[in-house]
């Protein structure tokens, strides 16, 4: 019987989503798996005069006469004077799983005082991770979104011309040492930890193990891990794409984000805030000058003059009280309107509703 209440339960879980709910997969991932940064230094060569002075960047040339003393070239002792070179950096990221031969795209950028690095194509590069180790190599034609234009009087830039792309640019060469397929026991790690959705992933996971093996498989450990156990005979590749399309709702704390250089604010959905009334005027303050000259008359010795004229006018706007509150972000959201400020003073508002201890939410300003 519990059997069958469980495949119950299960399925009624699939019927009845919750409004909000995601897949298992988009609000977790298996511990271990993740990108891996890759960094090497390069040179860019083929630009139209647009390179680095080799002058101000004393480390473009001796990374060009390394490169000539490799081919077989001897510039030593010579002054070289091209611009139609750059070095840069180049980075990319290595994904979970790849194999030797799998194409990367690779990010460059400047080092030096090029101008931009239009039409530059990027010479074999070797990339390496944190450990040392050579996993990647790159090459190929930079593309570049931005152009620099520059006259005698007047220069135009639109976009970043130092910085480019290389789409598939780079080979993987050497493949992560990565143990996944014969584990027993997984980890899920939440990419926004909290209490209920660890624990709503749980019961999700559990129920579905109950329904098709028979057994529970998932328990929370914290507010951002999950343990798996993977029942017997089933691939972890397996388990992990069955269970990555269950359905949760995640939870998460009433937050309120203000961005005050953009006068951005982001409400969450369970901010509630406490009936309180609020008003909200502005001081407007116009200055004018008006300087008139004082012409002297003929055949006086006086002096022409300007005399200033200021002219000063204060208005003040706003001022209504409004009653603000709600338990839903429907009711906020209205009874913010109702006083009809700007975004910036709504980040005033809010924050003097936090500091009344009427906001029941966080306020997290960047």
């Amino acid at each position: 019987m519990k059997f069958y209440a469980a495949l119950l339960a299960f399925f009624l879980s699939l019927s009845c989503v919750a409004h909000g709910a995601v897949r298992i997969k988009d609000v977790a991932s298996v511990k271990g798996v993740r990108e891996n940064q890759l960094v090497g230094y390069g040179l860019v060569v083929g630009l139209q005069g647009t390179g680095d002075s080799l002058q101000n960047s004393p480390f473009t040339g001796q990374s060009l006469q390394a490169m000539m003393d490799r081919m077989g070239v001897n510039v030593r002792g010579v002054n070289l004077r091209t611009r139609n070179v750059a070095a840069v950096m180049v980075t990319a990221e290595l994904p979970p799983f790849a194999a030797k031969g799998t194409r990367l795209d690779v990010t460059v950028a400047s080092l030096g005082d090029a101008s931009s690095l239009m039409g530059g194509q990027l010479l074999l590069t070797t990339l390496t991770a944190a450990d040392g180790q050579v996993y990647a190599v790159s090459q190929g034609a930079v593309a570049v979104t931005g152009f620099a234009a520059q006259g005698q009087a007047e220069s135009l830039t639109q976009g970043v011309p130092t910085a480019g792309r290389v789409p598939n640019g780079a080979t993987v060469e050497r493949e992560l040492m990565t143990r996944f397929g014969d584990q027993a026991t997984l980890s899920l790690e939440l990419r926004n930890p909290d209490y209920s959705t660890a624990v709503r992933i749980a019961d999700a996971i559990n129920a579905y193990s109950a329904a098709t093996y028979r057994r529970r498989t998932a328990r929370e450990d914290s507010p951002s891990s999950v343990t798996l156990q993977v029942p017997p005979g089933v691939g972890a590749t397996h388990f992990i794409a069955e269970i990555g399309d269950l359905m949760v709702e995640p939870d998460a704390p009433a937050r309120v984000v203000v961005d005050a250089r953009t006068g951005t604010v982001v409400i969450g959905q369970d901010v509630q805030i406490t009936p309180v009334a609020v008003t909200q005027g502005t001081l407007t303050v116009r200055i004018t000058e008006t300087p008139q000259v004082s012409q002297p008359g003929p055949f006086s010795r006086g002096k022409t003059v300007v005399t200033p004229q200021t002219q000063i006018d204060a208005s003040q706007s706003g001022g209504s009280v409004a009653m603000i509150g709600g338990r839903s972000l429907r009711g906020l959201v209205r009874g913010l309107n109702q006083i009809g400020v700007k975004p910036q003073g709504i980040i005033a508002i809010l924050q003097a509703i936090k500091s009344a201890g009427a906001l029941q939410a966080d306020i997290v300003i960047q």
